[in-house]
C-alpha cells in the first residue's frame, strides 16, 4: 500500500471518527433539573425530555423548546367587581403557577402569562359578584379558595398548576369608604345605647331580686319569732294547766319587771311611780319561790 492510499483511508476514518463524536454528541442531552425540552422531528412533536441525560436521534431530532418547571408568579393585577349589594370594589390579585406538561403549554396557548391572568379575572368577578360587600370582607379565605379551584380547573388543559392564588386587597371608592364608615359610626353608637340599656336593665333586675330577698329574710325573721313566740305560749300554757293561776301571776310581774327596767336604764334622770297592784304583783310573785 503506498502512502498515498494510506493517508486517504486514515481521512477515511477519521471523518468516520468524528461523525461517529458527532452523533454522539448530538443524540445525547443533558437537561437540567429545572427544566423539561420538548422534541420535535420534522416538526412534530416526538416526546419530553426530562431532568437528566436523554437520547435523541440525530440530525432527526431537535429540541424544539426548553421549558422552565419552576414556580412562577404573575405580575400583580387590578380588576374592577361589582358585588351582590351593588358596591364597586378594586380587586388586587397575585397568582403563582408552574409548567406540569409543557407540550401542552406550548402548543395549545401563546401567552400562558396572559391567558391565566385573563381566566383570574374573570373568575374573580364571578365569585364576588355573588356576594355582599361585607361577606367579601369577612370570608375572603373561602372566596380565595373557590377562586384557586376554579382557576386550577379552567387551565388544566394548558399544562400548568396552580400553587397559589391570593386576594391581596379589596379596594372601595371614597364614596362607598365614607358611606360605610359612617354605617360603622352608627352602629357603634347602636351598641352603646343596647349596652347601656342593657346594664340599666340588669341593674334593675338586681335591685329588684335584692328587695325580694330582704323581704323573703324579713318573713322568715317573722316567721322564727312567731314560731319562739307559740313556744313559749305553749310553755306557758303547760305551765298554768299544771300550776295554776301562780304561774300566770309570775309572768305577769316578770314582764312588769323588765319594764321598769327598760324606764330605769332611760337617758336623763326619771322618778319612777310603782304602783301598789305592781307591788303586790311582785309579791305574789316572789310567794312562788317560798317553799310550802
Amino acid at each position: 500500500m503506498n502512502p498515498q492510499d494510506f493517508l486517504g483511508w486514515n481521512a477515511v476514518y477519521l471523518a468516520i471518527a468524528l461523525f461517529i463524536i458527532l452523533c454522539i454528541f448530538l443524540g445525547v442531552r443533558i437537561v437540567p433539573q429545572s427544566e423539561k425540552h420538548v422534541v420535535e422531528r420534522f416538526g412534530r412533536l416526538t416526546k419530553v425530555l426530562g431532568p437528566g441525560i436523554n437520547f435523541v436521534v440525530p440530525f432527526l431530532d431537535r429540541i424544539a423548546h426548553k421549558v422552565s418547571v419552576l414556580e412562577r408568579q404573575l405580575p400583580n393585577a387590578s380588576q374592577d367587581a361589582i358585588t351582590a349589594d351593588n358596591v364597586l370594589v378594586k380587586v388586587e390579585t397575585s397568582v403563582f403557577y408552574r409548567v406540569t406538561e409543557p407540550e401542552k403549554t406550548v402548543y395549545r396557548i401563546r401567552d400562558i402569562d396572559a391567558a391565566i391572568a385573563t381566566t383570574v379575572a374573570g373568575i374573580v368577578r364571578s365569585e364576588i359578584g355573588k356576594l355582599e360587600l361585607d361577606q367579601v370582607q369577612s370570608n375572603r379565605s373561602s372566596l380565595i379558595e373557590r377562586v384557586r379551584e376554579q382557576v386550577a380547573a379552567m387551565v388544566d388543559d394548558w399544562g400548568v398548576e396552580v400553587t397559589r392564588a391570593e386576594i391581596l386587597d379589596v379596594n372601595l371608592d371614597d364614596a362607598t369608604r365614607s358611606a360605610m364608615l359612617q354605617q360603622l359610626n352608627a352602629e357603634r353608637a347602636r351598641r352603646a345605647q343596647v349596652t347601656e340599656a342593657e346594664g340599666r336593665k340588669r341593674a334593675v333586675e338586681l335591685a329588684a331580686d335584692a328587695a325580694l330577698y330582704q323581704a323573703e329574710q324579713e318573713a322568715k325573721a317573722k316567721r322564727v319569732t312567731a314560731e319562739a313566740e307559740a313556744f313559749a305560749t305553749s310553755v306557758i300554757a303547760a305551765a298554768i294547766k299544771e300550776n295554776g293561776i301562780d304561774a300566770v301571776q309570775y309572768q305577769v310581774a316578770l314582764k312588769q319587771v323588765e319594764a321598769l327596767e327598760a324606764v330605769a336604764t332611760g337617758a336623763g334622770k326619771q322618778t319612777i311611780l310603782v304602783p301598789a297592784a305592781a307591788l303586790e304583783a311582785f309579791g305574789d310573785a316572789f310567794k312562788m319561790f317560798r317553799p310550802k
